[in-house]
């Protein structure tokens, strides 16, 4: 197994034992959804919230692609496409950051 296949099953495992409910497509770990609550003392507590998830052969050395399946308003999601825009995500990613890092 190469290296960037063993960091992402590593950081499947970890958001899998999370607090995170997470849900595969197609029995694989490079798409799946993962659904959260809101933060509490916020404008979205109380809500739950799905993300597609879809990480790239290349992850860690190149960002996982997110996006909102529940609809959300939100100056970070596309309103359209649900796509999150951060730079954490896109630009500025760094293998340094893992899957329970973004969420």
């Amino acid at each position: 197994m190469s290296s960037p296949s063993k960091r992402r099953e590593m950081d499947f495992m970890k958001l899998m034992m999370s607090d995170y409910k997470v849900e595969t497509i197609n029995d694989g770990m490079q798409e799946f959804y993962v659904e959260f609550h809101g933060p509490k003392d916020s404008l979205y507590q109380g809500g739950v919230w799905k993300v597609r998830v879809e990480l790239p052969d290349a992850y860690p050395y190149k960002s996982p692609s997110i996006g909102f399946v529940t609809k959300i308003y939100h100056p970070n999601v596309d309103e359209m496409s649900g796509s999150v825009c951060l730079d954490v995500i896109n630009q500025t990613w760094s293998p340094m950051f893992d899957l329970l890092n973004v969420f």
